[in-house]
């Protein structure tokens, strides 16, 4: 299928770009182009924020119930179009047909259908004697999304915002812009009104940058790197906007020594080798007893080595390409670089795997007997590749944890609940897993130090797009 979506949506029609300007998007598993999208200039920023600052005044002041009604209209209309979604995200990204009709689209399902609950009982007065405390919407959004969980970021900037009584202008990743048109699409059919929703597409550099210094944009959600992260807080100073970001990841994965190693290292090998390394979350330093580094290097490699790279449409893939030309360079940058700093190479290296001459495949990598100093261990490489951290004793396993500009996310394990929590308390990161389990989307996700700041996800996530007013003197019930 080839995709073509020329046109933005504003106000509630498609509408042709100020200027043409096409931009193919190429689909990484063949290098050839999955479609084209139109890129966008200020002049289409600017329509777009300015259709929705007009529908604030009528849309801030709907009630919970309308906008939950709403939600749930969106996610009737999302699952009509859930095989599309699907689709346009294995094309767009070289996302593996079963993650991409698991996951990928499916965390979209699970993000409208969790604010839909957490509207039912929200708060948004609270009364404190003769004070009322009012939470309201922030404003106009601007909402800047990445490629590698396509839906999952739009999902999780959109819903939040509408819930709270927000309008907002979305700029997707232009290297996985179609699963987000058909979003857009979603918005359209579900009756979301005029002005509220609108998508541009565009580069970060142009339409990224004046959305963030836009004087009548109220909040800038972004997610991507810590360097463009870092652009984006610049842009939006001068005009003292809200900036939640969140951004880059390298998380520890400490194995204490009361582990049980066989499920512990096949789980956290496969968690950093999904969705082709691609996750900011991903767990890629794994800390191991220095005493046992041979026989994690031994299980870890026996599960690489099962794991099928090749064909995103064929349904035993489990890893697919990288998203794009530049990524590959990147990431076979950073294979180099491991190589040449001396890590011990376990499994993968330089290189397409076998049998594959077309494609941005990169070999699933592990280095071992990595040093914390090591640029493998230090930079977020965003590809398969996992580092393995020998540590003496837990003192240890815990200073290389923190040891990291990062702290999105971190995981542990142990068969002892009560050590395993303490380690966790320790650790600087916005989320710590134990013993592998599984996701909650009512927890917050976000990071700390370098890794962000503001929380999405759930009933944090909803927060995060309201202001606080205090009402004094308001006559008490």
């Amino acid at each position: 299928m080839t995709y073509e979506y020329r046109k933005f949506y504003i106000e509630g029609q498609w509408v042709n770009p100020a200027a043409p300007n096409d931009f193919n998007v190429i689909n990484p598993a063949t290098e050839e182009p999955a479609g084209v999208i139109s890129m966008g200039s200020e002049p289409d920023v600017n329509r777009a924020v300015a259709a929705a600052r007009r529908a604030f005044d009528t849309f801030s002041q709907t009630t919970r119930e309308e906008r939950r009604a709403l939600l749930q209209n969106i996610l009737k209309v999302y699952k009509k179009r859930y095989a599309d979604v699907a689709n346009a995200i294995r094309d767009e990204m070289g996302a593996p047909a079963k993650l991409a009709n698991g996951s990928q689209a499916g965390i979209g399902v699970s993000h409208i259908s969790t604010m839909i609950d957490v509207l039912g009982t929200f708060e948004f007065e609270e009364r404190r004697g003769a004070t009322r405390l009012v939470l309201e919407p922030v404003g106009v959004c601007a909402l800047i999304t990445p490629w590698n969980w396509p839906i999952n970021q739009v999902a999780a900037k959109v819903i939040p915002a509408l819930a709270a009584g927000c309008t907002m202008v979305l700029k997707p990743s232009e290297f996985s812009p179609f699963s987000a048109m058909i979003w857009a699409e979603v918005m359209h059919e579900a009756g979301v009104p005029a002005g509220v929703f609108n998508l541009i597409n565009g580069t970060g550099t142009e339409v990224g940058a004046a959305l963030a210094s836009h004087p009548d944009v109220d909040m800038v959600s972004f997610t991507g790197s810590t360097r463009a992260g870092t652009e984006v807080a610049k842009l939006a100073a001068p005009t003292v906007k809200r900036v939640h970001q969140e951004l880059g990841g390298k998380s520890p994965n400490i194995l204490l020594d009361d582990a049980d190693f066989a499920q512990a290292v096949t789980a956290s090998v496969m968690h950093v080798f999904q969705n082709s390394g691609q996750s900011c979350n991903a767990p890629t330093r794994m800390l191991v007893p220095a005493s046992r580094l041979a026989e994690v290097e031994a299980l870890a490699k026996r599960v690489a080595e099962k794991v099928t790279v090749g064909d995103p449409t064929a349904q035993e893939t489990e890893i697919g390409p990288v998203v794009s030309a530049i990524q590959f360079e990147r990431v076979e940058g950073f294979i180099a670089k491991g190589i040449a700093e001396g890590a011990k190479l376990i499994v993968g290296g330089e290189g397409r795997p076998a049998g594959l001459s077309k494609g941005y495949y990169v070999r699933p990598t592990i280095f071992s007997n990595v040093n914390n100093d090591m640029v493998i261990a230090r930079e977020e490489i965003f590809g398969p590749v996992l580092t393995i951290l020998p540590y003496r004793d837990e003192e240890e396993a815990v200073r290389i944890a923190n040891d990291t500009p990062y702290g999105l996310a971190a995981y542990i394990w142990s068969n002892d609940l009560a050590r395993a929590n303490r380690v966790g308390r320790r650790i600087r990161a916005g989320r710590v897993t134990i013993n592998g389990a599984a996701g909650d989307m009512n927890t917050p996700f976000g990071g700390f130090k370098r890794s962000g700041n503001g929380r999405e996800w759930g009933e944090y996530g909803l927060r995060d797009f309201l202001e606080v007013k205090a009402v004094l003197g308001a006559e008490v019930a």
